[in-house]
């Protein structure tokens, strides 16, 4: 049985070059980055020179990159710290951010009293900004946390328009762009945001490693102490092999991003038809959607939602109906509560997501999977 993998959002599959660059790096450059001996400013090189490589590609300064576990430890340590060491009183956010965005600030909001406020989520799965304005008025020290590509809905916030409005008030914008690095150009000197977060594993880079941009004159305190390591901001002896094998990771990204988008958009596109055609019933979810997500309404019956991923899985199909964390509920995300019927929260859904790996042939496959459902 051919495996057909669809689920790209949730983890992508490592590139070739990157497995032989973290192998190499495990096999001849073991030292620790922090010893002052050849081994040790051999691996330091390779650490410094991975953080240049990342912020060149994203025209930025390599001071402003510091390394994490995750795109998680990165927005724990932003939102954590834009409260205990720059003031902010009051934070805004929506219902439909990922979990390690909502989940801290329910932390902070207990913790230190800090007034959340949540913006509507309009029918089709934006979020409306037009309240924005009108909530930086009473001049509370303010942070504004907004995911850029939505993970479950592939919805896309205008970054450009909430960062302007926020660089207009002095408010802090931080944004999770773990979906869209790797996908998307991005230029940092001229993106109007102050934190943003990225992960290696969703762009064909290695699990476990991430990283914070953290905009030039803004200092928090270390989430982790220890060490000096990553300029003291972020204690614990560098994944040297995994930092590697992210900046090449990102570089490979960059190198064929218009030709792997064109290709990922016109198989999203096939993939559309095709379901339109085999299912005249079901329903696209979202508006402006990113190029390699696609979250649909299946018109099956709503007993069908407990085993539906487990019956693709059994004829070796991998969908998702949101994030890798909730993908095996019967319920319906926190994402897709916020703006769908209750009507349609009661059918199946699966997201389908694309890298260049797959083929058209992988989209036939789960095509006949969902016919046999």
């Amino acid at each position: 049985m051919k495996k057909i993998y669809l689920d790209n959002a949730a983890t992508t599959p490592l590139r070739k070059e990157v497995v032989q660059t973290m192998t190499t790096i495990l096999l001849e450059n073991y030292g620790n980055p922090s010893s002052s001996h050849s081994f040790g400013r051999e691996t330091k090189t390779i650490l410094e020179s991975a953080r240049k490589s990342i912020a060149k590609l994203m025209n930025t300064q390599a001071s402003e990159i510091i390394f994490t576990s995750s795109a998680t430890e990165a927005t724990n340590w932003i939102l954590r710290g834009a409260v205990k060491d720059l003031g902010v009183k009051r934070i805004i956010t929506s219902k439909i951010e990922h979990h390690a965005t909502l989940h801290t600030i329910m932390v902070l909001e207990q913790e230190f009293g800090v007034e959340i406020v949540y913006l509507p989520v309009l029918s089709n799965g934006v979020i409306d900004i037009t309240s924005l304005e009108s909530l930086f008025e009473d001049e509370v020290s303010t942070l504004v946390s907004l995911i850029h590509v939505n993970n479950e809905s592939g919805e896309i916030l205008d970054i450009e328009e909430v960062g302007k409005l926020c660089q207009l008030n002095k408010v802090l914008f931080h944004c999770d762009m773990v979906q869209s690095v790797g996908k998307i150009k991005i230029d940092l000197q001229q993106l109007p945001v102050d934190f943003i977060v990225g992960s290696a594993h969703k762009f064909h880079g290695p699990k476990g490693v991430g990283f914070a941009f953290i905009r030039k004159n803004i200092v928090l305190q270390p989430l982790i102490y220890g060490g000096e390591q990553e300029k003291g901001f972020r204690a614990g002896t560098e994944a040297v092999h995994q930092i590697a094998g992210m900046a090449k990771a990102l570089e490979l990204s960059y190198d064929y991003l218009e030709k792997e988008r064109k290709y990922i958009t016109d198989l999203k596109e096939y993939c559309i038809s095709q379901l339109q055609l085999t299912f005249p019933d079901i329903k696209i979810i979202g508006k402006q959607v990113f190029y390699n997500i696609v979250n649909v309404i299946l018109p099956f019956e709503s007993s069908k939602i407990g085993m539906l991923l487990f019956l693709l899985d059994m004829k070796g199909v991998a969908v998702s109906r949101g994030s890798a964390c909730q993908s095996g509920s019967s319920k319906p995300s926190h994402v897709l509560a916020e703006f769908l019927s209750l009507e349609d929260q009661q059918k199946p859904n699966i997201r389908i997501s694309f890298s260049h790996f797959n083929t058209k042939e992988d989209i036939d496959g789960l095509i006949e999977a969902l016919k046999t459902i």
